[in-house]
C-alpha cells in the first residue's frame, strides 16, 4: 500500500529550481507528503521539457534559466520570508541561492554544491577551486555568518545525503553484530570514536545500477538513469577522496589542498577515468568509478578524531560507482573524445525493462569482515511506489523530500550538512521508498583473487590501503 502520510503542513510558497529527472520525480512526493496546494508551487527551469508534467499537477512553470545576472529578478523578486527553495538544477550557484534565501528568511535544500555555468572549465581556477573540497569549504564559510538563520540543507540527495545517514546506521549495526558495548553516539566525536573502536579504515559509497533499456545506446549518444549533465560535470572534476590515517603514502598523482580541513586529497585526473575495486552483496566484486562527491569529504571530516590538535583517526572515504551499463559505454565514448560530451542525450525511464539500483555504504576494516548497508530498489518497485521515477531517481527524490520535511520541522538551523541532521527521522520518511533496506556481511577484500593475472604492486600487510583498491 502506498504511504500517503502528510508529515507536515506548509503555508508558504515552494520554488523548485530545475525540472529534470529529480525535479519531475520529487514534485509528486511533495504533493503527497507535505500539506501544500499546487498553487503554492512554482517551477523555474532552463528547459521547456517538463512543462506538460507541470501542467498535469497544476503548478506554475517558468522557463527561464537562472544566471548570476538575473537570479535576483527571476527568483528573488518572487521569494518571501518563510518560502522554500528546492534547488535541483545544474549550473546554478548554490551559495548564491543560499545567501538569497538567508536575506529573505527562506528555507533551502540542494543535492550538490553547484557553481555557476562555466566554472569547471575556467582555466584561471586551480584544481582546488574546481574540486568538491573547495566548493564545500566555500559553502561552509557561510555558516558563521548565518548561525541560527533559516535552515539551508546542503547536499541532501541519495549521495550525498542518504548515504551519510546510512553510515550512522551501519556503524550501530556493526557494533551490535560484533558485541561492542557502546552507547548510542550523541556527538560528532562520539561517532568518530565508535568508528575507530570498530576498526573502520575505509568507507565506500558502493553502488551498482543494473537497470537496462529495451533500446541500446547509439553512437554519439549519452545514456543514463539520472541527470546526464550532472553526471558529466562531476565526472570531469578531479577524483577526490577523504584520506584516512591508516594510509601509508599518497598516490603518485595524489595532492593535498593548501587550506581548509585537510580531510581529503585529490588525484590529478578526472573521476570518470579513475576506477576502484569495491563490493556489493548482489553484484559481488566490481570495478567502479571514483567520482568526486561531497560525502567523500564530509563523512571523512565528520568521523575525524584529534588529539592535541593533530588528527589521530580518520577513515578513507570515497564513491565507487558502477552506473548502468549504457552509461559505462557512454563514459567510454566521452573519454575517448577527451571529455567532449556526445551531441545527444537520453535519460532512461519509461524504456527501462529490468534492473535495480543497489546503493549503500561499505564499511571495511572490522575483524568480522566487510559490512554493506543500504537500499536495493528495483525498477518495478520504484514504479509501484511513485510516478515519474526510476530506481535511481527515487533514491534521490525521497531524500530531497525527507530533507525538506526535516527543514520545515527545524526551520532555524542555519547551514546544515547531512551529518548534523536527525538520521533516524530522515530514514523514517525515506525508508518506505527504498525497496529492500538491508545490512549484509561479506568476506571480500581488494586482494581477493589477485594472483598472476593481476601482478600489480600490492601491500599484502594491509588490504585496506588505497593502492590495493585502486585499479591501475
Amino acid at each position: 500500500m502506498t504511504n500517503t502520510t502528510k508529515y507536515v503542513s506548509f503555508k508558504n510558497n515552494i520554488f523548485i529550481i530545475g525540472f529534470g529527472s529529480i525535479g519531475e520525480g520529487v514534485l509528486p512526493l511533495i504533493l503527497r507528503h507535505i500539506n501544500v496546494a499546487p498553487e503554492q508551487i512554482t517551477i523555474i527551469t532552463a528547459d521547456e521539457r517538463g512543462h506538460g508534467k507541470a501542467n498535469d499537477y497544476k503548478v506554475a512553470f517558468i522557463n527561464h534559466a537562472l544566471t548570476r545576472e538575473n537570479y535576483h529578478d527571476v527568483l528573488g523578486s518572487r521569494l518571501s520570508k518563510g518560502d522554500f527553495v528546492v534547488n535541483v538544477s545544474v549550473d546554478v550557484s548554490c551559495t548564491t541561492l543560499i545567501e538569497l534565501c538567508q536575506e529573505k528568511g527562506a528555507l533551502y535544500i540542494d543535492t550538490v554544491v553547484e557553481p555557476w555555468a562555466g566554472y569547471y572549465t575556467d582555466p584561471t581556477l586551480t584544481a582546488t577551486q574546481r574540486s568538491n573540497y573547495g566548493l564545500r569549504e566555500t559553502a561552509l564559510a557561510l555558516q558563521p555568518k548565518y548561525k541560527n538563520g533559516s535552515t539551508a540543507v546542503l547536499c541532501h540527495g541519495a549521495n550525498p545525503g542518504l548515504v551519510n545517514h546510512f553510515v550512522k546506521q551501519a556503524l550501530l549495526n556493526v557494533a551490535k553484530d560484533t558485541g561492542a558495548n557502546v552507547a548510542k553516539p550523541a556527538s560528532r566525536e562520539d561517532w568518530g570514536k565508535l568508528a575507530q573502536q570498530l576498526g573502520i579504515k575505509v568507507v565506500h559509497i558502493a553502488e551498482r545500477d543494473t537497470q537496462v533499456s529495451d533500446k541500446p545506446k547509439e553512437v554519439d549518444e549519452f545514456v543514463n538513469t539520472w541527470s546526464i549533465d550532472g553526471f558529466c560535470s562531476e565526472g570531469l572534476q578531479p577524483a577526490e577522496l577523504g584520506w584516512g590515517t591508516h594510509e601509508k603514502a599518497l598516490p603518485p598523482d595524489g595532492l593535498r589542498h593548501a587550506s581548509g580541513s585537510d580531510a581529503a586529497i585529490y588525484l590529478n585526473r578526472p573521476g570518470c577515468t579513475t576506477r576502484v575495486r569495491s563490493w556489493t552483496p548482489l553484484e559481488g566484486p566490481y570495478h567502479g568509478f571514483l567520482i568526486t562527491h561531497n560525502e567523500s569529504i564530509s563523512i571523512a571530516d565528520y568521523l575525524t578524531l584529534r588529539e592535541d590538535g593533530k588528527v589521530s583517526y580518520r577513515p578513507t572515504c570515497h564513491y565507487a560507482y558502477h552506473p548502468c551499463d549504457a552509461a559505462v559505454l557512454s563514459l567510454h565514448e566521452m573519454n575517448g573524445k577527451n571529455g567532449k560530451q556526445q551531441s545527444r542525450q537520453r535519460l532512461m525511464n519509461e524504456e527501462i525493462i529490468s534492473g535495480i539500483d543497489e546503493l549503500g555504504v561499505l564499511l571495511m576494516g572490522n575483524d568480522k569482515g566487510v559490512y554493506w548497508f543500504g537500499s536495493r530498489l528495483s525498477i518495478d518497485q520504484a514504479r509501484g511506489l511513485a510516478p515519474n521515477n526510476n530506481a535511481t531517481s527515487l533514491q534521490v527524490t525521497v531524500a530531497v523530500l525527507s530533507g525538506m520535511i526535516w527543514a520545515i520541522e527545524n526551520p532555524n538551523r542555519g547551514l546544515v550538512e547531512p551529518e548534523y541532521m536527525d538520521f533516524e527521522r530522515v530514514m523514517e520518511i525515506a525508508e518506505p521508498y527504498l525497496g529492500d533496506v538491508v545490512g549484509v556481511w561479506g568476506k571480500w577484500s581488494p586482494l581477493q583473487d589477485r594472483g598472476v593475472l593481476f601482478p600489480e604492486d600490492l601491500d599484502a600487510s594491509d588490504p585496506w590501503q588505497f593502492k590495493n583498491i585502486r585499479v591501475v
